[in-house]
Order: C-alpha cells, then structure tokens, then sequence
C-alpha cells in the first residue's frame, strides 16, 4: 500500500472510530502535551525519592504489604493526610474494623472530613469502592486489608466449609471494574495486603500475599513494609526504624529502598528523615554528633535536632524543597480544584463564558438602536403628507 493510501485508510478508520466511540478514543500521543503524572506524598521524604516522582501516583492502584505492625497502616494514613492537605478528599475502607481514629488524628488526618466504612463482606466493600472511585470525587481511596475481604458466600457457610478461589476471584472481578475508572478519575487506590507462606517451598521465599495473583498484575507501584529495628529512649521502646522496598513501580525505576523513622503515637518522623536525607545529600551537616544547617545548630543527637526542626517549620520546609530540587523531585500543588488539565479546562471555560458576555453587552446597544430606527421608519410611512 501506497503512504498516501496508507495515510487515508488511516485518518478514515479514525474518523469512524471517533464517531462511533467518541472524540479521544484514539489519539497520537504527540498531538497532545501530557502533563507528568502528579502524586501525592508519604511524609516520608526518601520514600517519596525512592518512588521517583514525589510520592504514590495519582490515577493508579498502590499494593502495600508486610509482616504485622511493620507500618502499612501508617505509610496509609499518612498518604490520606497528605491528599486532605491538598484539598482532596479521602476515603477509607475498614475491612478489618480496625481503625483508630486517635492515631489517625495525630498522624494528620482530617478525621471529621475522612469517608469511612466497615463493610459486612467482600462484595459490599468492593461495590462500595468502585461507586466512590467513579463519582470522581474522591481524590485517595484505601481498603484495609485484603485479606479482611470475606466473600458473602463464606460468611454464610459453616466453618470448616472449603471456598477455593472465592477472594481471589472476587479481587479479580473488583480489578477489572475499578482500574480504568481509577485512570479516568484520577483516585489513587491503596490496597493494603498481609503475608502468608506457602507450604514445602525449598527454594527462595515461601512468602506470598493474599487474594490471588491480579493484584499484583494490576498494581503500578508495590511496596514491601518492614521493621528493621526498635528505637529505644534508655530501655523504653519507642518506636521502629522501617525500610520500604519498591518492589514493583511502572511509574519510575523499581527496586529502589527507604528508610525512615516510625514514632509510637507519632507516626512517620518527617523531620527525621530530612535530617537522614540532608546529611546524605551534603544539605545538613554532621560534625560528631552535632547537626548544623546554613551556620545554625539544630542540636546535640537527632533525637535533639528533630525537636528543634519540629518547633521551626519554616526551616524543616526549607530543608526538604533544598533536598527535592537538588534530586529533581517535584513538588505537588493544591489539589482543590482537580487535576491541572480540570482546572485548565474550567479557566478556560471560564474565559469563553466571560468573551460571550462582553459580545452580548456590545451588540445590544446596536440592536437597540437599529430596532428604534426602523421603528421612526415605520411611523414616517403610516403618517399622510401635508402636501397631499
């Protein structure tokens, strides 16, 4: 086939797509200028760098998963009050009854604005979260756990019953449903997911996660949550240091890790991690066991120079836009009024409406006058000559 043939099929086969399916059913991705994919950041400043883009993407299915009390929850909450800040809207989906509200508070979150359900079965919880994804409303959606999502058809069975493949074919169904109103809408939705071990593995891990294998198919970003060693103040516990594997990301490069500070009651230690991230990236300076930034101690230890940065937040937020330029980091905006390309929309919009009006305001003075002549006209015609 000729190029010129070629070229005519072409532009005919889309003309009758676009009729058929609608205009941007098929597009050249070159025609149009694609904003970079926005996110919405953790708190945790070398997890935000770790996922490439500033934190977990908008638009995309997130898998967090781990042994038990390693952080899930809490790198959740935090993703919550983040997109709370930027004027989102937040839901949460409590299939395992229990959320404290308490802790989420003091982690940040918004929790008289916060969506919360604690659904009967798996099904309720899954038709639940796809009517509030496709309301396009919802800025962040999370469901905890995976594994709480109990097909109706057990719940109503004996115990003992065998259900093979009920969760794992549910999950499959919701995945299908549910991802590309995600794209569509913009709603990131994190799924957050337990361990299990399969039984006679020889080689490599015998652990795997929950509610079959479409999750992690159907997952841009997995991140793999563990607990790597208990912060102690003299012989108290109080808190654990975690490290994150990206394990799988679509958005950016995979496999990179990071480590941060979890505090009991606290949650993610922010300023901890900008001291962490500032004296690898040469922003924050460490002479033995001082901290000092532009001439200014922020203390003795990290414990002191994390209370001071907690105190001076103009500083701390000074550190971290130092630490995400230098790393080519974006920085996230308002979230208020939707996405960019919504809010674009709506400004243009805004401006035909107000062009429009302006016309209107200028013929009508014409009109008016043109409607009074014709009407001397008229009655200089119906009106006899003198003459006559």
């Amino acid at each position: 086939m000729a190029v010129a043939d070629r070229d005519k099929a072409l532009e005919t086969a889309l003309a009758q797509i676009e009729r058929q399916f609608g205009k941007g059913s098929v597009m050249r991705l070159g025609d149009d200028d694609r904003p970079p994919i926005e996110s919405i950041p953790t708190d945790a400043i070398s997890l935000d760098v770790a996922l490439g883009i500033g934190g977990i993407p908008r638009g995309r299915i997130v898998e967090v998963y781990g042994p038990e009390s390693s952080g899930k929850t809490t790198v959740a909450l935090h993703a919550v009050a983040s997109a709370q800040r930027l004027g989102g809207i937040a839901a949460f989906i409590d299939a395992e009854h229990a959320l404290d509200p308490e802790y989420a508070k003091k982690i940040g979150v918004n929790t008289d604005d916060l969506l919360l359900s604690q659904p009967d079965t798996g099904e309720q919880a899954l038709e639940i979260a796809d009517m509030l994804i496709r309301s396009g409303a919802v800025s962040i959606l999370v469901v905890d756990s995976v594994a709480a999502l109990v097909p109706r058809a057990e719940i109503e069975g004996e115990m003992g019953d065998s259900h093979v493949g009920l969760q794992a074919r549910l999950m499959s169904q919701a995945l299908r449903k549910i991802a590309g109103a995600l794209h569509q809408t913009g709603t990131t939705a994190i799924f957050i997911n337990q361990l299990r071990e399969k039984v006679g593995v020889m080689f490599g891990s015998p652990e795997t996660t929950t509610g079959g294998r479409a999750l992690k198919f159907y997952s841009s970003v997995r991140l793999d949550v563990r607990r790597i060693e208990t912060l102690k103040d003299g012989t108290d516990a109080v808190g654990n240091r975690t490290r994150v594997k990206v394990v799988k990301n679509k958005v950016a490069p995979p496999f990179k890790q990071a480590e941060f500070d979890i505090l009991y009651g606290v949650g993610i230690s922010r300023e901890g991690g900008l001291i962490d991230l500032g004296v690898e990236q040469g922003i924050v300076r460490k002479s033995g066991a001082w901290y000092t930034y532009e001439g200014t101690q922020l203390g003795q230890g990290k414990e002191n120079a994390r209370n001071f940065l907690r105190e001076n937040g103009d500083m701390a937020n000074e550190i971290e836009k130092k630490i995400k330029e230098k790393l080519g980091i974006p920085t996230q905006g308002d979230d208020s009024a939707g996405s960019t390309a919504a809010a674009g929309a709506k400004d243009s919009a805004a401006k035909d409406d107000a062009a429009k009006d302006d016309a209107a305001a200028k013929e009508a003075p014409a009109k008016g006058t043109t409607a009074a002549a014709a009407k001397r006209t008229t009655k200089s015609k119906a009106t006899p000559s003198t003459d006559a």
